[in-house]
């Protein structure tokens, strides 16, 4: 399968690679390394997610930071006031990884200020008095925004998974050299127990996972998708989606884990192709698509049961 370059929502992985610098692995590792690839869930029974029941971008970060042989300080909560002058004083030794933050609310894209934005992640480079310089991951490198209107966004509060404002990454700290391939072996028991459903994160009530989750998706699909889940799914999900499980079968070869590879490819295909029918309104062959799709899960879990012996 020709590997997939280009651009798409993978702020939190190319945040990190950001901050990291020049030791850290591609995006589409760090990607693989959160575990995202490993699932799907419908949150609540109503926002479709194709990544692991349970799973949220924070957790993936601290797995992949740990994976790869380094630490840092994560901070979070507190005022407004104290948020910025945490920032100020990381900024001034390095780059922060910062997030989530509400992407409604960065003034610079626009069509802003939104409801609709999502959560996001940015590396700050500097507080320059009463700014805040910043490469946002979603095409625009050193923007800028007024230090008070970026508090505005990082304090989240439409963002679900966080349970504190202002959360920030600082301080890196390589403790022990891994290798891309070493850093993705040690990182497969937990992308199957992400596929085996593991429930050690709550989640909001109705929320279904894997296969299950799939399966109400194509029957909301069957019975006709609302706008604002047609919308979701075509400007983020599908295309997260897709991309995840293509770099994901892309790792698994390159660790010469085949029937893994083959069945993340074809799971990456099926994803892909529901983009031109929710586009397009043609609900029922999005529908086939996700019921197909279905069944993949446990085939992959299995294929990496199978390795792992």
């Amino acid at each position: 399968m020709t590997h997939f370059i280009g651009s798409g929502p993978y702020c939190y992985a190319n945040s990190l690679a950001m901050v990291v610098g020049e030791s850290a692995p591609p995006p589409a590792v760090i990607e693989v390394l959160t575990g995202s690839p490993f699932g799907f869930e419908l949150l609540g029974g109503t926002l479709p997610l194709f990544d692991p029941y349970g799973w949220d971008p924070d957790h993936g970060l601290d797995a992949a930071i740990t994976l790869l042989g380094a630490r840092c300080a994560r901070t979070a909560g507190g005022t407004a006031e104290v948020a910025e002058e945490r920032l100020r004083a990381a900024a001034a030794r390095g780059p922060v990884l910062v997030g989530p933050v509400d992407m409604g609310l960065l003034l610079h894209q626009p069509g802003t200020p939104t409801t609709d934005g999502g959560d996001h992640f940015v590396a700050v480079l500097e507080v320059d008095g009463g700014t805040v310089v910043f490469h946002d991951p979603h095409g625009h490198p050193f923007t800028t925004l007024p230090v008070a209107d970026f508090l505005v966004a990082w304090e989240a509060k439409a963002v679900g998974y966080t349970d504190a404002p202002y959360v920030m990454r600082a301080g890196f700290v390589q403790e022990r050299q891994v290798s891309a391939e070493d850093a993705l072996r040690a990182s497969l028991p937990a992308a199957e127990r992400w596929l085996a459903g593991r429930h050690d994160r709550p989640v909001p009530a109705g929320t279904l996972g894997g296969a299950a989750g799939v399966e109400a998706l194509a029957d909301l699909a069957e019975a006709g998708l609302d706008a604002r889940m047609r919308g979701f799914l075509a400007h983020f999900a599908i295309r997260v989606g897709a991309r995840r499980l293509s770099d994901a079968a892309h790792c698994l070869d390159s660790l010469g884990l085949s029937a893994a590879a083959s069945v993340a490819a074809g799971q990456a295909r099926l994803v892909g192709s529901l983009q031109h029918p929710v586009v397009t309104g043609d609900d029922r062959v999005a529908a086939d698509g996700l019921r197909r799709l279905a069944a993949t899960y446990e085939r992959l879990r299995t294929a990496l049961a199978s390795h792992l012996g």
